[in-house]
């Protein structure tokens, strides 16, 4: 008799779409272990398809969390953000009545390094009963439905980013001008391709963000301004989206190669308390 072929270790998970443009739930794994190299080589592939990966009851501890993410890559400590004193891989966000949340806009993490983040690995420790949702855009669809004139227009083009918004934050939280100049020059201005190739599936996608974008090369600053105004309304199409409404323990993995997030502030004074973890990534091209 033949033996049968074993089932791949995938194959007993249920997957569910959220939209036919990006986002798939995955149903029946357990991230607090130890996955196998099968297992996250196929959520690699899965992730690159599909742009965000999403989990339900993930109890999962810090070292666990960060355990996970780590499977993917080097993990990145954020510069300007309130981390985790004893795991400072870990982005702690978190709004109640006194910390409302701030009004979003749709963006990509970090594009104001050299080398952007690979994904980010986001835990949900409380949520509000309504509202808090997270909404993601897929930015290679973005790119895809552009006119064949404005792709021409960009597919050689740089664009600028800062992270001018930090240094904001700073000011008004009465920090030092001497500190906010230090760390300015710690992080000056970087330039990416306006349309980004991603490494592993060689698709092109969109890569300018109304938070981080500052201007376009090889424009003058009206018509710059003007072009960028358009890009970053293309993640505002609702055929390229998914929305996910969070409930406590669950996780969102989310491609920031090829994916914009909008983080809906319309839940102010419930509490919405999040981790966030990041994966290093590589210089765009």
């Amino acid at each position: 008799m033949q033996a049968q072929p074993s089932e791949a270790p995938w194959e007993s998970f249920k997957l569910h779409h959220l939209s036919p443009a990006i986002g798939t739930e995955i149903h029946g794994i357990n991230l607090s272990r130890f996955l196998s190299t099968e297992i996250i080589n196929w959520l690699t592939a899965l992730l690159v398809e599909r742009k965000v990966l999403f989990f339900r009851d993930q109890a999962l501890t810090a070292e666990q969390h960060i355990a996970f993410a780590a499977r993917f890559g080097e993990l990145e400590i954020h510069p300007f953000t309130k981390n985790n004193v004893q795991h400072p891989e870990i982005i702690q966000l978190n709004n109640d009545q006194q910390h409302p949340p701030k009004i979003n806009k749709w963006h990509s993490d970090v594009t104001w390094r050299k080398e952007p983040s690979l994904g980010s690995i986001l835990l949900a420790r409380e949520v509000p009963e309504v509202g808090g949702d997270t909404l993601f855009a897929n930015m290679e669809l973005a790119y895809e439905k552009l006119e064949n004139s404005t792709k021409n227009k960009i597919k050689a083009s740089l664009a600028c980013h800062d992270n001018q918004v930090f240094l904001d934050n700073m000011r008004a939280s009465g920090i030092d001008e001497e500190t906010i100049s230090a760390t300015a020059s710690s992080y000056p201005p970087v330039k990416h391709p306006a349309v980004r190739t991603h490494p592993v599936s060689g698709r092109k996608a969109l890569y300018v963000n109304q938070i981080f974008t500052r201007s376009i090369d090889c424009l003058d600053p009206d018509q710059s301004k003007k072009l960028l105004r358009a890009l970053f309304l293309t993640a505002s199409n609702p055929d390229i989206q998914c929305r996910f409404h969070w409930r406590k323990n669950s996780v969102a993995f989310w491609d920031n190669r090829a994916a914009q997030h909008y983080a809906a502030a319309d839940y102010w004074p419930a509490i919405r308390k999040m981790d966030r973890v990041t994966i290093q990534g590589d210089a765009p091209y």
